[in-house]
């Protein structure tokens, strides 16, 4: 049977290994690149999935802050409220953390005061119960306590002429129900109260006495709702004032999830940017090492950039070699002393600067010759430094 032989690394010859040995080693290997690489793309379409969440998210903070900053221009608004709303917006930077915390404290205090409000109305519909059951009583009352029997009276125009018919069974029966189909404020009883009456004084003559009876009860509803009325206009007022406060709440809890919603997408966005480093580096260690001529060529690209592209290389060199000096004339950098992943940057990057500027008109420039000039000499100085120091060892 044929028998491989391994070497350490000292040269010496370690145990031998079969040819299935061999091939089972072989197996693993290629099971590792191929679980590398579903690995890789599993990533990939990972940070797919969360760039397009996270574009849904700048979309809706954008348009939030382009729809605020209109109205701010519209209402132009005066310097201090303004002052005023930019320190509660720091406020609400600061609280980022409790964002949440903040929009269910508002709605909540939205739901007290709906029940407060409710309450104050309550107490008004009970008073308008009392004045209600004091009309019912009156002598004249008793033709209005029921709907009108318009077949076994003979109206049999009642509803052409008379097009919401009311009464006060009707009415008490309403106040006293617990679901939706109940009255929820005093206005509407005082207006179904008045239409029984104006109902009855616009189907009969005036020298009718039904229509005597309803104009003289309608009098002394509208005596006693003149009584109450203060208190009615003052729970108006109150309700406008909180309803106008709830919105403001309203408006903070959204404005506060908004910068917490920026804040996260901000926080995701660094998230996506690291991993794809690491991907970017993952990938640079399964590439292959750069040739030469590879060298050569992006240098030749380097130096048919733009001023603006160049001042952009030399950013992407100084992210992974901090001492790396960008001022200066003339700058001087080693493409053989570059890592990989900078050199696979640069080579992205210039093929996407040299198409856009393929697509653009052609300019001239004695600045942008004069830089890409200043890149040639600095590569051609790197160059003979290196050719010196070869020689010279």
């Amino acid at each position: 049977m044929a028998k491989l032989v391994a070497e350490s690394e000292n040269g010496k010859p370690t145990l031998p290994l079969s040819s299935s040995a061999a091939e089972k080693m072989n197996h693993e290997e290629e099971n590792t690149e191929v679980t590398d690489e579903l690995r890789f793309k599993r990533s990939v379409d990972e940070l797919i999935s969360k760039v397009d969440e996270l574009e849904q998210k700048v979309n809706e903070v954008s348009m939030f802050y382009t729809s605020k900053r209109k109205e701010d221009i519209k209402g132009n608004p005066d310097p201090k409220e303004k002052e005023k709303q930019g320190t509660n917006s720091n406020s609400n930077n600061n609280a980022n953390s409790s964002g949440n915390n903040s929009g269910t404290k508002k709605a909540v205090d939205g739901t007290r005061t709906q029940v407060v409000c409710s309450k104050r109305m309550q107490e008004l519909m009970r008073q308008f119960g009392t004045i209600l059951r004091q009309i019912s009583q009156h002598k004249w009352a008793w033709p209005f306590m029921e709907p009108v029997d318009v077949k076994g009276l003979g109206l049999h125009d009642y509803y052409e002429v008379i097009k919401k018919p009311m009464d006060l069974c009707t009415i008490r029966n309403l106040m006293e129900a617990k679901d939706d189909t109940g009255y929820t404020n005093v206005f509407d009883i005082y207006a179904d109260a008045r239409l029984i009456f104006t109902n009855a004084m616009t189907y009969n003559d005036e020298r009718n006495d039904i229509h005597v009876m309803a104009k003289t009860l309608l009098a002394k509803l509208e005596e006693k709702w003149l009584l109450l009325w203060p208190k009615v206009v003052e729970e108006e007022k109150k309700q406008k004032e909180e309803e106008t406060h709830a919105l403001a709440n309203m408006q903070i809890a959204h404005d506060a999830s908004m910068v917490k919603m920026a804040s996260d997408a901000e926080n995701e966005l660094n998230e996506i940017v690291s991993r794809l480093d690491k991907l970017r580096e993952m990938a640079v260690k399964k590439s292959r090492k750069w040739s030469t001529d590879e060298k050569r060529k992006l240098g030749a690209g380097l130096s048919a950039l733009s001023t603006e592209d160049l001042n952009k290389v030399l950013e992407i060199i100084a992210q992974s070699n901090p001492n790396f000096q960008t001022l200066g004339e003339i700058v001087e950098f080693d493409m053989d002393a570059q890592s990989e992943t900078t050199l696979w940057r640069l080579k992205f990057f210039v093929k996407e600067a040299l198409e856009h500027q393929a697509k653009s008109s052609p300019r001239s420039g004695n600045d942008s010759l004069k830089r890409r000039q200043e890149i040639c000499d600095a590569l051609a100085k790197t160059a003979r430094k290196r050719n010196r120091k070869l020689f010279s060892s």
